[in-house]
């Protein structure tokens, strides 16, 4: 068998076309009139505190995710008063709202569960007389979240003050990338 049979043989794939949905986060340009000024022109970070609405516009993007982002801030909202809630009063909650089940528990639930806004635990009861197990969920606010983008912002700060704390030198160019300084 020649090179060239040996090509058709093996299986072609196609190329990603970026990252996935359910792993992205929406950064528009800071620059962005959708967003509030969070830096003076020294670019030192304002005091002040984005609301949840938008927040959330950085998880499910208002532009892009109406229906997703409505369903999140109602939901947040009520979390936010709460601070959690057990399987019934989530159940309620979607019924007293009219929610699409599906589209809570399969799409706003899960996202907000990954990006660590939420924390969902699941406690097993075993009933005595039938031996039957349940798994009752209880979902509770979480700070991963912000410890997250915490992480990613102090790294970054602390890069560019190390980097502008040395004299400048002229830049060198080559192919070798460098994960540390």
């Amino acid at each position: 068998m020649d090179s060239a049979e040996q090509q058709v043989r093996t299986k072609r794939t196609i190329a990603t076309r970026g990252i996935p949905s359910k792993e992205s986060f929406y950064l528009p340009a800071h620059y962005s009139p959708d967003l509030r000024k969070f830096q003076d022109d020294n670019e030192n970070a304002l005091r002040n505190y984005w609301t949840l609405e938008e927040l959330l516009n950085f998880i499910f993007p208002k532009k892009y995710q109406p229906t997703y982002y409505d369903i999140a801030c109602k939901f947040m909202g009520v979390l936010l008063l709460a601070h959690h809630m057990e399987g019934k009063e989530i159940s309620l909650f979607v019924k007293e709202n009219s929610l699409s089940k599906a589209t809570f528990y399969n799409r706003v639930l899960p996202r907000l569960k990954r990006v660590g806004l939420i924390k969902v635990e699941r406690e097993t009861l075993i009933a005595e007389h039938t031996k039957q197990k349940r798994r009752p969920m209880v979902i509770s606010l979480s700070k991963t979240f912000g410890n997250y983008l915490n992480k990613i912002g102090e790294s970054w700060l602390a890069l560019v003050d190390d980097a502008r704390s040395r004299p400048p030198k002229k830049a060198e160019h080559s192919n070798n990338s460098t994960t540390s300084l």
